[in-house]
């Protein structure tokens, strides 16, 4: 049925007479009888019954114009006019192509016209033509046009090295991403054949279904996949889904002191958009491989650093490195315990403000597993030295 004969179906119902109730009838009354009569012909109670399937979906279709309080008033208006011979005296035999009023010949067409299509019902002013297209929900005899559509988001992943992470690089990545179909343009039709109105849904895109109860909602047309047409063969590629994948390789700038496991959002680097619709986000998880000397805490880099135990001791100066500059000299004060942590400031990574973190240097004090004769002759030497001053004697003081 097409979307003329929708209309025209639906002007020449007495919905009123479908419910059960006056034209007079309260919103409370209207929305009484359409549950009474909803819950007695429910297909969930009456899976077998086609008569009542047919009576519910009357029901439906009678309270969506009539529950509605503008609806209403233009189909009451519409029924006047229906009623006065306005239509060509009550329209004759239902809504044709033409009729006869008063000698007049009129055509339907014409009538229920957009005001854009021009003609005798609605050239120039709206009209009939806007009149009925409120109250359907705005279908036209030309299909609906299709909204622009944002495209989707999309999730990839990156391993970068350590340095780059720091730094900030530009990466190549092949995504792999749904998008229109490329043999039949998204349609879902073998290219080269002729689409037609769904049948199903009229060219809607959306069919109601019910919910439970008195209540139903719409959704998408199954048959047409809410693309309001059909073809009779398919798309050999998507097999009539109108989709397919689509391949591309984009550069994808990583800033500069990204964390292991941080998710960046590139805008407008996602699926592309359809009908003209915006481009969706790309997300990329970024895997940054381990350092052999540096690690991180925070927007800090960390750095091991062996000293021997006269270093320690006596203090010194010792040259370390840092990441991607030049070294610098950390000082040792005397009887520098182990794991003690100095702060050089400004050579830890990149923050958001441009701003760097520090490193942080902690000295781990070797011991040495073998000694030569000369070191261990210094060693014993300074036992001696320092025997009288016995390093657990605290472990066995009284009342500890």
């Amino acid at each position: 049925m097409s979307t003329d004969g929708m209309r025209a179906d639906w002007a020449g119902k007495d919905f009123y007479a479908v419910l059960g109730v006056s034209k007079d009838a309260t919103a409370d009354e209207i929305k009484k009888a359409y549950r009474k009569l909803a819950r007695a012909n429910h297909p969930d109670s009456h899976p077998d019954d086609t008569a009542k399937h047919e009576k519910f979906k009357l029901v439906a279709e009678a309270y969506d114009v009539v529950g509605d309080a503008e609806k209403r008033k233009k189909y009451d208006e519409m029924r006047q006019l229906y009623g006065s011979g306005g239509f060509a005296g009550g329209f004759p035999g239902g809504f044709g192509a033409g009729g006869q009023a008063g000698g007049t010949t009129f055509n339907l067409d014409d009538l229920l016209r957009d005001r854009s299509g021009g003609g005798g019902g609605g050239g120039g002013g709206g009209g009939f033509g806007d009149m009925f297209g409120d109250l359907f929900g705005g279908h036209r005899r030309t299909q609906q046009q299709r909204r622009p559509t944002r495209g989707a988001d999309v999730e990839s992943s990156a391993t970068i090295g350590f340095t780059d992470a720091m730094d900030g690089v530009t990466i190549s990545l092949r995504l792999t991403a749904d998008s229109a179909c490329a043999e039949c343009g998204g349609s879902g039709g073998k290219p080269g054949t002729k689409p037609r109105i769904c049948p199903e849904c009229d060219g809607a895109g959306f069919v109601v279904a019910s919910v439970g109860g008195a209540f139903s909602m719409n959704e998408t047309c199954p048959a047409c996949a809410g693309r309001q047409l059909i073809y009779d063969e398919a798309c050999p590629t998507c097999h009539g889904s109108g989709r397919g994948l689509s391949a591309r390789t984009i550069q994808a700038r990583i800033p500069a002191g990204v964390k292991d496991g941080q998710r960046i959002r590139l805008r407008g680097k996602g699926a592309p958009g359809e009908n003209g619709g915006p481009p969706g986000d790309l997300y990329v998880v970024v895997k940054v491989t381990p350092h052999r000397l540096f690690g991180r805490k925070g927007d800090n880099l960390t750095l091991d650093v062996p000293i021997s135990f006269d270093e320690a001791a006596l203090g010194a100066e010792v040259k370390i490195p840092t990441l991607g500059g030049a070294p610098v000299t950390l000082k040792v004060p005397p009887g520098t315990p182990n794991g003690r942590t100095f702060r050089v400031r400004g050579k830890g990574a990149q923050k958001a403000d441009g701003t760097r973190g520090d490193l942080l240097a902690t000295v781990q004090v070797q011991v040495p597993a073998v000694l030569d004769a000369s070191a261990r002759e210094a060693v014993e030497a300074f036992r001696a030295a320092t025997a009288d001053k016995p390093l657990r004697a605290g472990l066995f003081e009284a009342g500890s």
